[in-house]
Protein backbone atom coordinates (compact mmCIF):
# COMPACT_ATOMS: atom_id res chain seq x y z
CA UNK A 1 0.00 0.00 0.00
CA UNK A 2 0.94 3.62 -0.81
CA UNK A 3 -0.15 6.56 1.46
CA UNK A 4 1.06 10.18 0.53
CA UNK A 5 -0.27 12.89 3.63
CA UNK A 6 0.02 15.85 3.13
CA UNK A 7 2.69 16.12 0.86
CA UNK A 8 3.83 19.50 -0.50
CA UNK A 9 6.48 20.33 -2.92
CA UNK A 10 8.00 23.65 -4.45
CA UNK A 11 10.43 24.86 -6.77
CA UNK A 12 9.90 28.22 -8.12
CA UNK A 13 6.21 28.23 -6.84
CA UNK A 14 4.13 25.33 -5.47
CA UNK A 15 3.74 22.20 -7.19
CA UNK A 16 1.84 19.88 -4.48
CA UNK A 17 -0.26 21.77 -1.87
CA UNK A 18 -1.07 19.15 0.61
CA UNK A 19 -1.78 16.03 -1.05
CA UNK A 20 -3.11 13.36 0.73
CA UNK A 21 -4.01 9.59 -0.75
CA UNK A 22 -3.74 5.73 -0.32
CA UNK A 23 -3.33 3.68 -2.89
CA UNK A 24 -5.05 0.04 -2.42
CA UNK A 25 -2.47 -2.90 -2.58
CA UNK A 26 -2.89 -4.46 -5.77
CA UNK A 27 -4.58 -1.56 -7.43
CA UNK A 28 -4.09 -0.08 -10.48
CA UNK A 29 -4.31 3.75 -10.37
CA UNK A 30 -4.76 6.32 -12.67
CA UNK A 31 -3.41 9.83 -11.82
CA UNK A 32 -5.16 12.54 -14.41
CA UNK A 33 -5.49 16.31 -14.34
CA UNK A 34 -3.99 19.14 -16.05
CA UNK A 35 -0.57 20.22 -17.99
CA UNK A 36 1.52 21.25 -14.67
CA UNK A 37 -1.06 20.03 -12.03
CA UNK A 38 2.09 17.84 -10.46
CA UNK A 39 1.25 14.47 -11.55
CA UNK A 40 4.75 13.59 -12.45
CA UNK A 41 6.09 15.20 -9.56
CA UNK A 42 4.10 13.74 -7.54
CA UNK A 43 5.06 9.79 -8.87
CA UNK A 44 8.71 11.32 -8.51
CA UNK A 45 7.95 11.61 -4.81
CA UNK A 46 6.29 8.16 -4.74
CA UNK A 47 9.56 6.82 -6.25
CA UNK A 48 11.48 8.56 -3.83
CA UNK A 49 13.31 10.62 -6.94
CA UNK A 50 12.20 14.04 -5.64
CA UNK A 51 12.12 14.46 -1.57
CA UNK A 52 8.86 16.32 -0.41
CA UNK A 53 9.37 19.65 1.22
CA UNK A 54 6.62 18.55 3.74
CA UNK A 55 4.32 15.56 4.25
CA UNK A 56 5.62 11.80 4.10
CA UNK A 57 5.32 8.51 1.49
CA UNK A 58 4.57 5.21 3.44
CA UNK A 59 5.21 2.69 1.48
CA UNK A 60 3.71 -0.83 3.54
CA UNK A 61 4.66 1.05 6.54
CA UNK A 62 7.75 2.53 6.40
CA UNK A 63 8.37 6.34 5.78
CA UNK A 64 10.82 7.20 2.77
CA UNK A 65 11.96 10.40 4.35
CA UNK A 66 13.21 8.34 7.52
CA UNK A 67 15.04 5.59 5.66
CA UNK A 68 18.97 6.12 5.18
CA UNK A 69 20.31 5.77 2.09
CA UNK A 70 21.13 1.79 2.07
CA UNK A 71 17.67 1.65 3.22
CA UNK A 72 15.85 3.86 0.54
CA UNK A 73 18.05 2.12 -2.48
CA UNK A 74 15.97 -1.50 -0.71
CA UNK A 75 13.08 -0.02 -1.13
CA UNK A 76 13.31 1.19 -4.72
CA UNK A 77 14.51 -1.98 -5.96
CA UNK A 78 10.64 -3.00 -5.24
CA UNK A 79 9.89 -0.68 -7.93
CA UNK A 80 9.62 -0.16 -11.65
CA UNK A 81 8.95 2.90 -13.43
CA UNK A 82 8.35 3.83 -16.90
CA UNK A 83 9.64 7.68 -17.52
CA UNK A 84 7.53 10.07 -19.54
CA UNK A 85 10.09 10.18 -22.42
CA UNK A 86 11.34 6.36 -21.76
CA UNK A 87 14.61 7.13 -21.02
CA UNK A 88 16.11 4.33 -23.15
CA UNK A 89 19.92 4.34 -23.21
CA UNK A 90 20.59 4.96 -26.70
CA UNK A 91 24.08 3.40 -26.23
CA UNK A 92 22.89 0.32 -25.19
CA UNK A 93 20.91 -2.20 -26.98
CA UNK A 94 17.33 -3.39 -26.50
CA UNK A 95 18.74 -6.12 -24.55
CA UNK A 96 20.95 -4.47 -22.26
CA UNK A 97 18.34 -1.42 -21.77
CA UNK A 98 16.14 -4.53 -20.37
CA UNK A 99 18.45 -5.92 -18.33
CA UNK A 100 19.76 -2.65 -16.54
CA UNK A 101 17.77 -2.82 -13.61
CA UNK A 102 18.48 -6.55 -12.77
CA UNK A 103 22.36 -5.80 -13.25
CA UNK A 104 21.63 -2.91 -10.56
CA UNK A 105 20.16 -5.79 -8.44
CA UNK A 106 23.09 -7.59 -8.60
CA UNK A 107 22.06 -10.09 -11.26
CA UNK A 108 25.15 -11.37 -13.14
CA UNK A 109 24.45 -14.76 -14.52
CA UNK A 110 24.09 -14.23 -18.53
CA UNK A 111 22.16 -17.44 -19.28
CA UNK A 112 19.57 -15.67 -16.53
CA UNK A 113 19.39 -12.18 -17.86
CA UNK A 114 19.05 -13.63 -21.65
CA UNK A 115 15.70 -15.59 -20.83
CA UNK A 116 14.18 -12.70 -18.22
CA UNK A 117 14.97 -10.38 -21.14
CA UNK A 118 13.04 -12.70 -23.93
CA UNK A 119 10.78 -13.21 -21.81
CA UNK A 120 9.92 -9.40 -21.44
CA UNK A 121 10.60 -8.98 -24.98
CA UNK A 122 7.65 -11.60 -25.76
CA UNK A 123 5.54 -10.50 -23.05
CA UNK A 124 5.49 -6.70 -25.04
CA UNK A 125 5.40 -8.25 -28.73
CA UNK A 126 8.88 -7.83 -29.83
CA UNK A 127 10.62 -10.95 -29.16
CA UNK A 128 13.87 -10.89 -31.24
CA UNK A 129 14.63 -7.28 -30.67
CA UNK A 130 17.07 -7.53 -28.17
CA UNK A 131 20.12 -6.94 -30.75
CA UNK A 132 18.63 -3.59 -31.33
CA UNK A 133 19.52 -0.21 -31.26
CA UNK A 134 16.89 1.87 -29.30
CA UNK A 135 17.38 4.90 -32.21
CA UNK A 136 16.07 2.28 -34.80
CA UNK A 137 12.92 1.77 -33.00
CA UNK A 138 9.24 3.31 -33.92
CA UNK A 139 7.55 5.44 -31.28
CA UNK A 140 5.39 2.27 -30.07
CA UNK A 141 8.62 -0.11 -29.88
CA UNK A 142 10.34 2.54 -27.84
CA UNK A 143 7.34 2.40 -25.33
CA UNK A 144 6.91 -0.98 -25.23
CA UNK A 145 10.66 -1.85 -24.59
CA UNK A 146 10.15 0.88 -21.42
CA UNK A 147 7.35 -1.33 -20.30
CA UNK A 148 9.63 -4.30 -20.64
CA UNK A 149 12.16 -2.80 -18.73
CA UNK A 150 10.04 -1.51 -15.96
CA UNK A 151 8.66 -4.85 -15.62
CA UNK A 152 11.34 -7.11 -15.86
CA UNK A 153 12.22 -7.35 -12.20
CA UNK A 154 8.91 -8.03 -11.60
CA UNK A 155 8.63 -5.22 -9.02
CA UNK A 156 5.67 -5.23 -6.58
CA UNK A 157 4.63 -1.05 -6.99
CA UNK A 158 5.04 0.37 -10.79
CA UNK A 159 4.91 3.52 -11.92
CA UNK A 160 4.01 4.84 -15.31
CA UNK A 161 4.32 8.21 -16.77
CA UNK A 162 2.43 9.10 -20.06
CA UNK A 163 3.04 5.48 -21.18
CA UNK A 164 1.04 6.34 -24.62
CA UNK A 165 2.26 9.71 -25.20
CA UNK A 166 2.04 10.51 -28.67
CA UNK A 167 1.01 7.54 -30.02
CA UNK A 168 -1.67 7.14 -32.11
CA UNK A 169 -5.07 5.32 -30.87
CA UNK A 170 -4.54 2.27 -31.70
CA UNK A 171 -1.23 1.43 -30.17
CA UNK A 172 -2.43 3.53 -27.37
CA UNK A 173 -5.21 1.19 -26.66
CA UNK A 174 -2.93 -1.68 -27.39
CA UNK A 175 -0.70 -0.37 -24.43
CA UNK A 176 -3.02 0.33 -21.80
CA UNK A 177 -4.27 -3.59 -22.88
CA UNK A 178 -0.85 -4.47 -22.23
CA UNK A 179 -0.17 -2.64 -19.12
CA UNK A 180 -3.26 -4.09 -17.34
CA UNK A 181 -2.30 -7.50 -18.35
CA UNK A 182 1.01 -7.02 -16.70
CA UNK A 183 -1.04 -5.88 -13.52
CA UNK A 184 -3.22 -8.64 -13.22
CA UNK A 185 -0.43 -11.32 -13.88
CA UNK A 186 1.82 -10.21 -11.04
CA UNK A 187 -0.71 -8.58 -8.71
CA UNK A 188 1.84 -5.26 -8.90
CA UNK A 189 0.51 -1.84 -7.69
CA UNK A 190 0.31 0.83 -10.44
CA UNK A 191 0.10 4.06 -10.31
CA UNK A 192 -0.46 5.29 -14.00
CA UNK A 193 -0.36 8.98 -15.39
CA UNK A 194 -1.75 9.85 -18.53
CA UNK A 195 -3.02 12.42 -20.78
CA UNK A 196 -5.40 9.95 -23.09
CA UNK A 197 -7.93 10.04 -20.25
CA UNK A 198 -10.43 7.80 -22.32
CA UNK A 199 -8.27 4.71 -22.70
CA UNK A 200 -6.95 5.41 -19.48
CA UNK A 201 -10.09 4.94 -17.88
CA UNK A 202 -10.64 1.39 -19.15
CA UNK A 203 -7.95 0.19 -17.47
CA UNK A 204 -8.03 1.89 -14.04
CA UNK A 205 -9.60 0.23 -11.05
CA UNK A 206 -9.09 4.09 -9.33
CA UNK A 207 -8.90 7.89 -10.50
CA UNK A 208 -7.14 10.93 -8.37
CA UNK A 209 -7.31 14.34 -10.11
CA UNK A 210 -4.80 16.92 -9.19
CA UNK A 211 -5.55 20.44 -9.87
CA UNK A 212 -3.19 23.11 -9.55
CA UNK A 213 -1.67 20.95 -7.00
CA UNK A 214 -4.42 20.00 -4.69
CA UNK A 215 -6.03 16.43 -4.71
CA UNK A 216 -9.45 17.49 -6.24
CA UNK A 217 -10.76 13.67 -6.57
CA UNK A 218 -10.09 10.52 -5.70
CA UNK A 219 -12.67 7.68 -6.16
CA UNK A 220 -13.22 4.60 -8.17
CA UNK A 221 -13.41 4.69 -11.76
CA UNK A 222 -16.94 4.60 -11.74
CA UNK A 223 -17.17 7.81 -9.36
CA UNK A 224 -14.84 9.44 -11.50
CA UNK A 225 -16.88 8.82 -14.41
CA UNK A 226 -20.10 9.77 -12.77
CA UNK A 227 -18.66 13.00 -10.70
CA UNK A 228 -20.98 16.03 -10.77
CA UNK A 229 -17.60 18.49 -9.68
CA UNK A 230 -17.47 20.87 -12.28
CA UNK A 231 -13.96 20.83 -12.99
CA UNK A 232 -13.65 16.89 -12.47
CA UNK A 233 -16.80 16.53 -15.06
CA UNK A 234 -15.42 19.08 -17.65
CA UNK A 235 -11.83 16.89 -17.63
CA UNK A 236 -13.03 13.53 -17.75
CA UNK A 237 -15.56 14.12 -20.19
CA UNK A 238 -13.52 16.55 -22.45
CA UNK A 239 -16.12 19.65 -21.75
CA UNK A 240 -15.40 22.65 -22.55
CA UNK A 241 -17.59 24.86 -20.59
CA UNK A 242 -14.77 26.89 -19.41
CA UNK A 243 -11.32 26.67 -18.80
CA UNK A 244 -9.56 24.28 -15.98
Amino acid sequence: MIELRELTKSFAEPVLRGVTLTVPRGCLYGLIGPGAAGKSVLLKCIAGLVTPDHGEVVVDGESLGSLDELSLQRVRRRFGMLFQNNALFDYLTVGENIAFPLRRMGITDESELRARVADRLRAVSLPGFEDRNPAGLSGGQKKRVGVARATVNRADIVLYDEPAAGLDPVTSQKIFDLLRREQRETGATVVMVSSDIDRLLTVTDRVGMLHQGELLFDGTTQEALASQHPVVKQFVHGEVEGPL
